[in-house]
């Protein structure tokens, strides 16, 4: 986790797509500094094995098995960690992604509907979920995973990534605007490229490298430099922030 002190006793915190990358780092980094975490995913046996680590280093982790991008599913787990937990401090809505590099042209119906689901609809399907407890606890942070790709043109990308991470910036705005009375904060992460296990199987050493190179710090992301910032995002000094999506892109986008 780093140098940095945080502390989030007695906080629990909900983290989507946690069963490996950002997300299994983010679920440690929370439990590390003393919340109970929830790690949601589809991938049972990698997500069971992220929990049993966390507690195995004397941390406090649950998976659940929630499909984020089916309201019924979303729904039970957030009934369920509530009922569990009695409260929610927390929610990192990581879960996304995409898998095969496309223009527009080669990018089939069943592909964006497939990406856009993962990457929005299941932000808002769980945002809505946890809505109601942070509001009746006057407490909460919201923190979605965005992307670089949502905010400038990446090629040889994915178009429904790319729309899917601009639409997660815009309701990141919504939400804060909306739930700022009831002291919760909203805000969003863009990285950059990312050596996370997804970004390593679909991106080659050569791609990942000429990537780096854009940046004036000469290196892609790590998972570690993206959860410095969640942290802060979600801990008290953070909070007269919201409404904001932070760029973690080592200046590549800055020049």
């Amino acid at each position: 986790m780093g140098n940095t002190k945080f502390d989030f006793s007695g906080q629990v915190a909900v983290v989507t797509g946690a069963a490996v990358g950002i997300g299994r780092g983010a679920a440690v980094a929370f439990t590390e500094a003393g919340a109970r975490a929830y790690l949601l995913d589809i991938d049972d046996e990698k997500t069971e094995k992220a929990a049993e680590a966390i507690r195995a280093a004397g941390g406090e982790a649950t998976f659940l098995h929630c499909d984020i991008t089916d309201s019924k599913s979303v729904q039970e787990t957030f009934d369920r960690i509530v009922s569990e937990a009695g409260r929610i401090d927390i929610l990192l809505n990581n879960a996304g992604g995409f898998t095969s590099q496309l223009t527009v042209a080669e990018t089939t119906e069943e592909e964006w509907d497939a990406v856009i689901d993962r990457n929005l609809k299941g932000l808002f399907l769980c945002s809505r979920a946890a809505i109601p407890t942070l509001m009746k606890q006057k407490s909460g942070r919201i923190i979605n995973m965005g992307s670089a790709a949502g905010q400038v043109s990446i090629t040889r990308s994915s178009p429904p990534y790319s729309a899917a991470k601009a639409g997660v910036h815009a309701m990141t705005r919504v939400m804060a605007n909306e739930l700022g009375e009831h002291n919760i904060t909203v805000n969003a992460i863009a990285p950059g490229t990312t050596a996370t296990d997804r970004v390593i199987a679909l991106r080659s050493p050569e791609q990942r490298k000429q990537i780096g190179a854009m940046s004036p710090l000469g290196r892609i992301g790590e998972v570690e430099d993206m959860v410095g910032w969640i942290l802060f995002l979600a801990s008290p000094e953070a909070g007269y922030y919201t409404g904001q999506t932070v760029s973690v892109n080592g200046g590549r986008h800055a020049v």
